[in-house]
């Protein structure tokens, strides 16, 4: 079982943007589309996670969020991946302590919505994260003034870039981070789920999924 990334080599900046993608919708699509041309990525990668340790519910079957999210993906270099699962990582610190020792040379970009920066201080090992590498913050609709207020944001002000700078983010030493403004998608997954959009396989399912991940 391969636990690297495809595509990727020394040299190029790829960005990563965790989540549950349960389910992916358009505004993930539109937040990756930005990043790309904001950071100058090579590459980004949708990582899937098996299961976030702060939320209650497991997500959907891992095969079912994929599936969605091949099929909303157009840009040739945005890509989903199930690696975390299969790396055995739950957490963001663990995911780039292996990533960065399976791919010497590339230069990892962490992205988030303002909305997780906001929390971000609630993240295991969260300093490590912006210790290692670039951290890239895509604002969401309501969310830029907490976000800029937040435990975080205030911790690390030295380490912030202004906008303009996005395309240095990569090559600045860690830490490092970026708050740019972005056209949004309105939408989130919960949205999707509550209007029925995306119903959750029963409770049977979801407790299986739970028992891989123990």
């Amino acid at each position: 079982m391969t636990q690297t990334l495809p595509h990727i080599r020394a040299g190029q900046t790829v960005g990563l943007l965790g989540g549950s993608f349960d389910p992916p919708h358009s505004g993930h699509v539109a937040i990756s589309e930005a990043a790309m041309r904001r950071f100058g990525l090579d590459h980004l990668f949708w990582l899937a996670s098996p299961g976030n340790p702060l939320k209650v519910h497991a997500p959907a079957a891992m095969e079912r969020r994929m599936a969605a999210a091949r099929d909303l993906l157009t840009h040739p270099r945005i890509h989903v991946s199930d690696i975390e699962a299969r790396m055995g990582t739950r957490y963001t610190a663990q995911t780039l302590l292996r990533l960065r020792a399976r791919h010497p040379g590339v230069r990892f970009v962490w992205l988030m919505g303002a909305d997780n920066l906001v929390h971000f201080h609630h993240w295991k090992d969260w300093r490590e994260i912006l210790n290692t590498v670039g951290v890239g913050v895509l604002a969401r609709p309501g969310d830029r003034i907490r976000a800029r207020l937040s435990p975080a944001a205030r911790i690390y002000r030295h380490a912030l870039l202004k906008g303009r700078q996005s395309q240095l983010l990569s090559m600045r030493p860690a830490p490092a981070w970026c708050f740019i403004n972005v056209p949004m998608v309105d939408l989130s997954s919960s949205e999707i789920r509550a209007r029925g959009g995306w119903a959750r396989e029963s409770p049977d399912a979801d407790e299986m999924l739970r028992k891989t991940q123990e």
